[in-house]
């Protein structure tokens, strides 16, 4: 019989009421108290899983603060090692590589790669391991400075921490060498042996110098000497001793005679390398060798001080002189390192297979029997690899004489931070002290690899910083008076940047450069990140907090072109790509016309185009459009004004008169590099115009502004009497003329564009009794007419960027290169033979917006034997009066130069959505001086 089954409840049961699953009370029993949440009540800047405790605390004693080394490649160095000598400033050294276009500084950062990293090298060709951009890759040519931080040993074997940063060597990416410079203490020179000294190479060292960067200089592709020259080797050292004397002739210009400064091989601030044939060496590196060989008992150090210069060695008597026995004696730097160095190239190229094994036997060097049957490239470079390839010789070289964070720390505060060098920061900053206050400073903003966000790049200046850290970022705008571009924001990340990988690390000290991950939101260019803690704030005075300098650039971005999506619908996506690339690439800008066109600042042609790959790409992923390459010009005067100009403001109470202007010549130059500044005090400038300048004292006493933006090469200056105009009303309303000024000189009458070389004049100001009538919105607008209404009386012209080209050509294609010059206004200014070389060095002056283009004429002309570099050089003005409404612009014509200036006032006037010409009129309010000054002009 079947018993019974459970009874079946016919109930019936709602859905919403039926129970699917046991309740919690059931599951976790009757002690525990059950609470539901139907909203998330965390906040969102909260990370939903929290940093471990030890990753914020300081570490233990002997622990390293490395997070994770799995996945990562595979180094000769232990990477705990490497973070943990990271903590000692002491045993750090940060050094930029930097040099010429093509002058072999990725190459040599690939020899520092190839020592430290297990890669498969290719002896046919070059690894470019800091080469990570597309553009890079397809181009061979760097565009990002990429740094990379090793541990390397030197000739007696003790490793340091060595931090170097690749920097391009095309002047249009001298804003990345210029965000290199700022954060090392000290630079590798790279020249190449042949080219020598180029354009590039006297910019860096100038910038070098100004900024108290040691200099170690590196003279690369000295192969090229005898493979392709085929010098002899007297010959080739006095090639080596010309190109010093070139570095230190500019080093003593820019130094003001600073005999310290000097480099030399004897000195153990110069080395020598090929990177194609993958060695390099110091005399000192190159005298251990010998000594080696010898078993110990020649007495290194003695002997390189011996092997440069004109010192001698008899064989005979075993001696060393300052003069030769004999008419034909080498010096010792040529017996004792070229003629060696030479020897094995011809044995090798030769096929000399008996020679070159007797050869390689005295100095050591042992290969397989078939190496010897490799082709000359490669069996040559695994000879030279195997002689002279270790880099420790270098390392010897930055260690003696790149300065480490601490002995580098007080010229680094000098130099960087903007505040009092008596403040706390400062005095941090000079110790560089990692148990001291934190600060820092970000120089580059890297992409992540889905392009969305950034990571900081930056050098821990004092202080240590932490993973989950809350820090202040601290704007470029950032001052004791205007404390708003500052945010707090916590560090989600901090790696020790590889460029093709990164080492998570949980702290960062003084003295090391890190990549920070979090921080990016607010910043745009540079930043300095500070302890964002309360008690931070409050530990300092009101006044001590300044930022550290943003970049010191030695380019402009005198470049542009009009850019508008394909589809207007993706325009939000071209601004986020626009902010991206401001970030990214550290000379570019966004300006946006009154005719709502997006213009895109630059700095040459190749710069542009590689923002609009990565605009295009990375950043938007939309089809653009873009105009022709278009140049920013500048507004001048060449005359004072015609009369004393008078503009009311809008209520008719107050009363401005100004004359214009230009400055004295030179003054321009020296507010643009610094040598007079608006951040000095009223005395300091005073005294500078007139021990330079000759200005009478009220004139020099009385400057009010620099212009556009404080900083512009424009001054506006109080000329008025005390007698005549009321003291106390003018100094309430000073704030609202000089606005106006800086107004107009940021945007010019002719053409929108800012003005240059401009002095302003202030000879009478009437103003209202109550300050309401003479608030800002009355001032403002009367300033800025008044100063328009001077200008355009005081002979107005356009001025344009001009390049500086440098052209190395040879000689029989030198004709072709006048020709293309003279088409394009432009002419040569010097003409020269590469010395020890059939190449000439021509240096030439071609206006920016004929030069579009030049580079390709030039290498069609010359069948692709010339090579040029464009950098802007200076300002000249446009021929023509822009204002000379007797001259017929017409299109498809081409204008002549009494047409240039106003063809192109009125086809820029067009293209920013501005009226067809400059109209005087609005600008007085008098119809009869308005009548005068139509009559004058």
């Amino acid at each position: 019989m079947r018993s019974p089954g459970p009874a079946v409840s016919t109930h019936i049961v709602l859905h919403e009421d039926k129970q699917y699953y046991p309740s919690a009370q059931s599951v976790y029993g009757p002690g525990v108290e059950i609470v539901v949440q139907e909203e998330d009540t965390q906040m969102l800047s909260e990370p939903i899983v929290k940093p471990a405790a030890g990753d914020t605390a300081a570490p233990r004693a002997g622990a390293s603060s490395l997070v994770d080394d799995a996945g990562l490649p595979e180094t000769h160095f232990n990477k705990h090692f490497l973070v943990d000598m990271l903590s000692m400033p002491d045993m750090i050294r940060n050094v930029a590589v930097v040099g010429h276009l093509h002058h072999g500084k990725t190459t040599l950062v690939d020899m520092l790669v190839a020592q430290t990293h297990d890669i498969d090298l290719d002896l046919r060709s070059t690894t470019r391991y800091t080469d990570t951009h597309p553009i890079e890759r397809a181009r061979e040519l760097s565009i990002k400075a990429s740094p990379m931080s090793l541990v390397l040993p030197d000739l007696r074997g003790k490793s340091y921490a060595i931090n170097v940063l690749d920097t391009p060597g095309h002047v249009n990416f001298y804003d990345e060498t210029a965000a290199a410079i700022q954060v090392s203490d000290g630079a590798l020179l790279v020249i190449d042996a042949v080219e020598g000294v180029m354009l590039g190479t006297e910019k860096i060292i100038r910038e070098l110098v100004q900024q108290r960067i040691t200099i170690t200089v590196m003279i690369s592709k000295i192969d090229r000497l005898i493979t392709e020259l085929r010098l002899p080797p007297k010959d080739a050292y006095v090639k080596f001793a010309h190109i010093l004397t070139q570095v230190n002739q500019l080093i003593s210009h820019y130094s003001g005679g600073d005999d310290s400064l000097r480099v030399s091989p004897e000195l153990g601030n110069v080395c020598f390398s090929s990177g194609t044939l993958g060695f390099s060496f110091t005399l000192e590196s190159f005298a251990t060798v010998y000594s080696d060989l010898h078993g110990g008992s020649i007495d290194a150090a003695a002997f390189a001080k011996r092997l440069w210069g004109n010192v001698y060695y008899d064989s005979a008597t075993r001696r060393f002189s300052p003069k030769p026995a004999r008419f034909d004696m080498p010096r010792t730097f040529v017996q004792f390192i070229l003629e060696p160095l030479y020897k094995i190239v011809t044995q090798v190229v030769a096929e000399d297979t008996a020679s070159l094994r007797q050869t390689l036997n005295e100095i050591g060097v042992s290969i397989k029997p078939a190496h010897y049957r490799m082709d000359v490239g490669p069996l040559l470079r695994l000879i030279m690899s195997l002689f002279l390839g270790d880099v420790s010789g270098i390392v010897s070289m930055l260690v003696r004489h790149v300065p480490s964070p601490v002995r580098g720390g007080p010229a680094k505060s000098a130099v960087l931070f903007t505040g009092s060098q008596d403040s706390p920061v400062a005095e941090a900053m000079a110790q560089c002290d990692p148990a001291g206050m934190l600060v820092m400073q970000v120089v580059k903003l890297y992409p992540n690899a889905d392009a969305s966000s950034f990571d900081a790049f930056a050098r821990v200046l004092s202080g240590t910083v932490r993973v989950g850290q809350n820090v202040r970022v601290l704007g470029e705008q950032y001052s004791p008076d205007y404390t708003e571009d500052a945010v707090v924001t916590p560090v989600t990340g901090l790696w020790v940047y590889e460029s093709r990988y990164r080492i998570p690390v949980g702290q960062a000290s003084a003295g090391a450069w890190i990549l920070l991950g979090g921080v990016d939101a607010s910043i745009t260019k540079t930043a300095t990140i500070v302890d964002g803690s309360r008690r931070f704030l409050a530990s300092l005075q009101e006044d001590d907090l300044h930022i550290c300098r943003p970049l010191r650039h030695f380019n402009h971005s005198i470049v542009k072109v009009a850019i508008e999506p394909l589809h207007p619908a993706e325009l939000p996506k071209m601004l986020d790509g626009l902010r991206k690339i401001s970030k990214t690439y550290p000379l570019s800008f966004t300006r946006v016309e009154e005719s709502g066109e997006h213009t895109l600042f630059g700095t040459g042609e190749l710069y542009l185009d590689c923002i609009m790959h990565d605009l295009r790409q990375m950043f938007a992923a939309i089809e653009i459009k873009v105009s022709d390459p278009l140049v920013t010009f500048n507004e001048t005067v060449i005359n004072v004004s015609a009369i004393r100009c008078t503009t009311e403001s809008l209520n008719k109470k107050n009363k401005l008169t100004v004359i214009a202007e230009p400055l004295d010549e030179g003054l321009a130059a020296d507010i643009e590099e610094g040598r007079l500044s608006s951040k000095w005090s009223s005395d300091d400038v005073s005294k500078f115009l007139q021990d330079k300048y000759h200005w009478d004292v009220l004139a020099a006493g009385n400057v009010w502004a620099f212009g556009p933006e404080n900083v512009g090469p424009n001054l506006f200056i109080n000329d008025t009497l005390p007698s005549e105009v009321d003291a106390n009303r003018l100094l309430s309303a000073r704030d609202h003329i000089v606005q106006g000024f800086q107004w107009g000189a940021k945007e010019g009458p002719l053409c929108d564009e800012p003005m240059r070389n401009t002095k302003f004049r202030l000879q009478d100001a009437i103003l209202a009794d109550d300050p309401i009538s003479r608030n800002a919105g009355q001032i403002i607008p009367a300033s800025r007419r008044v100063c328009y209404a001077a200008f355009l009386t005081a002979t107005p012209r356009l001025m344009e960027p001009v390049y500086l080209v440098e052209i190395v050509v040879p000689f029989a294609a030198r004709s072709a290169i006048y020709g293309l010059l003279g088409e394009r206004r432009g002419h040569i200014i010097s003409e020269l033979p590469l010395p020890g070389s059939t190449q000439y060095l021509l240096k030439a002056h071609i206006p920016v917006m004929d030069s579009f283009g030049f580079e390709t004429d030039l290498r069609v002309n010359t069948q692709g034997a010339a090579f040029c570099l464009q950098l802007f050089d200076h300002w000249r003005v446009v021929p023509g009066n822009p204002l000379d409404e007797t001259q017929n612009v017409l299109p498809l014509e081409v204008a002549t130069a009494t047409q240039l200036a106003r063809d192109f006032m009125i086809k820029t006037r067009r293209r920013k959505g501005l009226s067809e010409d400059a109209s005087i009129g609005k600008y007085f309010d008098d119809p009869e001086t308005l009548q005068i000054v139509k009559e004058f002009l």
